[in-house]
C-alpha cells in the first residue's frame, strides 16, 4: 500500500472534501481523486461515498489502521535522519504542562532550547516523528510504578521524578480544613476536566476503579494558572502535583487514599546524544 495514497485518503476523510484535501496537500483536485481511485482499486473496495464525502465501512476500518501506520513511517524516517546526522542539533523538548515541574525546568540549558507545551497524549507522537528530541509525560501511578503509555512507536521511557498529589479547592470549600482527602469521597463532587493542564478525570476514575468524577466545566487549554483560577472561582475541584497546587484563593489538601503519586517520565527515540543527552544528564543530577 502506497503511503502517499494513504495520506491523501486520510486527508480527504478528515476534511470530508476532495477540494479541501487538495489545498492542504498542495495537489490538484484531479490528482487527489486519482489517488483515491488507485487506492480503492488496490484494495478492491470503495473507501469513500462521494455525496457527502464520508468513509464507507471499509474506509472506516482503513482509517483505524492508517494513523498508527503513518506514525510508524514518520517515526522511522525521523530515527534514520537522526542516525544519518541530518537531525537538528538543538534541543526541542515537548512536555505536558504538569510535567514541567521546578526540577525539570531547572535542568533546561540557559540557551538554545525550544520548549513545546502539548496535550499529554501528543507528546510521544512529537518525539516519535522527530518534532521534538525529548518528551516529558506525566500521570497518576502507584509509587515507583511506570506510566502506561500508548504504543505509538519504538520509544524509550525512564522515570524522571515523582511527587505527591493534592486536591485544589476554593478557600471557602467545606473540605478545605481537612488534613487529607480520600478519592472515593470525591467521586460525586464538582470537578474541572482539564486534560491539557491538570491530571485528567479518566486518571481519577482509573485510580478509583469505578465511575464518577463528572466534570462541571471543561477547560481545553494548557495553562495551569488558568486552571487554578477556575478552582479558586468555585467551578470545580482540580487534582494537581504538589509543586503546581498553589494559587491565591485556594487550599491544596493532600490526597491520602489511594496511595498514588504524580509521576513524570522522560521519553526519547533511539540513543540520546548532543544537547538531548546533556539535558537528560542534568535531569538525573537533580534527582540525586
Amino acid at each position: 500500500m502506497d503511503p502517499h495514497l494513504l495520506r491523501t485518503y486520510v486527508a480527504v476523510a478528515r476534511l470530508a472534501s476532495f477540494s479541501a484535501a487538495a489545498r492542504e496537500l498542495g495537489y490538484t483536485q484531479s490528482a487527489v481523486s486519482q489517488h483515491i481511485a488507485v487506492l480503492e482499486q488496490d484494495l478492491g473496495t470503495p473507501l469513500l461515498s462521494r455525496r457527502p464525502v464520508v468513509p464507507t465501512r471499509a474506509g472506516e476500518r482503513l482509517l483505524e489502521h492508517a494513523g498508527p501506520l503513518l506514525l510508524r513511517l514518520d517515526a522511522a524516517r525521523a530515527e534514520i535522519a537522526a542516525l544519518a546526522g541530518a537531525a537538528d542539533e538543538g534541543l526541542t523538548l515537548a512536555a505536558a504542562s504538569t510535567a514541567l515541574t521546578p526540577r525539570t525546568l531547572a535542568a533546561l540549558p540557559p540557551t538554545g532550547a525550544t520548549l513545546r507545551v502539548l496535550p499529554r497524549a501528543d507528546v510521544p507522537e512529537a518525539v516519535a516523528t522527530g518534532a521534538a528530541h525529548l518528551g516529558l509525560v506525566d500521570g497518576l501511578a502507584a509509587p515507583n510504578d511506570p506510566l502506561r503509555l500508548a504504543d505509538v512507536a519504538p520509544l524509550t521511557t525512564r522515570g524522571a521524578g515523582q511527587e505527591p498529589v493534592r486536591v485544589l479547592l476554593p478557600a471557602g470549600h467545606p473540605l478545605a480544613r481537612r488534613t487529607g482527602l480520600r478519592l472515593g469521597d470525591l467521586a460525586d463532587a464538582r470537578w474541572v476536566d482539564a486534560p491539557g493542564a491538570g491530571l485528567p478525570l479518566h486518571h481519577l476514575r482509573a485510580a478509583h476503579g469505578t465511575g464518577g468524577f463528572r466534570p462541571a466545566l471543561r477547560y481545553e487549554g494548557t495553562d495551569v494558572r488558568t486552571l487554578t483560577a477556575l478552582a479558586a472561582a468555585g467551578h470545580g475541584l482540580v487534582l494537581l502535583p504538589e509543586s503546581a497546587a498553589a494559587a491565591p484563593g485556594t487550599v491544596a489538601v493532600p490526597l491520602t487514599e489511594p496511595r498514588v503519586v504524580h509521576r513524570t517520565e522522560l521519553v526519547h527515540a533511539g540513543a540520546l546524544r548532543g544537547p538531548a543527552a546533556a539535558w537528560a544528564a542534568r535531569l538525573d543530577v537533580t534527582r540525586s
